[in-house]
């Protein structure tokens, strides 16, 4: 069985590299994005299972991203947004356009692999359905 493959969406150098190391260690596929615009081309491209999204990119909303994708038919089985933001209307903001959970910023590991088992299980209910 072929690994899950994460894209990671975020602007800081700092939060791809440091989320890219624990995915990979931990047996996952990782391609990255900084912005909407590569996000979109990475999915359209890659594919990914989960999609790990930062809201605030340099060129828009993160929440673009799913609304394209989602217009487009290729949503991955979870959209997972990453924010800074820890108050009702971000999260609500999140789960109308379709996210799976909303982590906060710094991302606790433990949570965001406890979910990620969760969101790429084999019965896992699938977004793109």
């Amino acid at each position: 069985m072929t690994a899950p493959l994460v894209l990671l969406v975020d602007d800081s150098p700092l939060v791809t590299e440091a989320l890219g190391i624990l995915l990979v260690e931990t047996g996952h596929r990782v391609a990255t994005a900084g912005s909407v615009r590569e996000a979109v081309e990475t999915a359209r491209a890659e594919r990914p299972d989960v999609i790990l999204l930062d809201l605030t990119l340099p060129d828009g909303d993160g929440l673009q991203v799913l609304r394209t994708l989602a217009a487009e038919g290729i949503a991955p089985r979870a959209t997972v947004a990453l924010t800074g933001h820890d108050d009702a209307l971000t999260t609500a903001r999140c789960l109308e356009a379709g996210c799976r959970a909303v982590l906060g910023k710094p991302v606790p590991a433990m949570t965001l692999l406890r979910g990620l088992r969760e969101w790429t299980a084999p019965d896992a209910p699938d977004a793109s359905a």
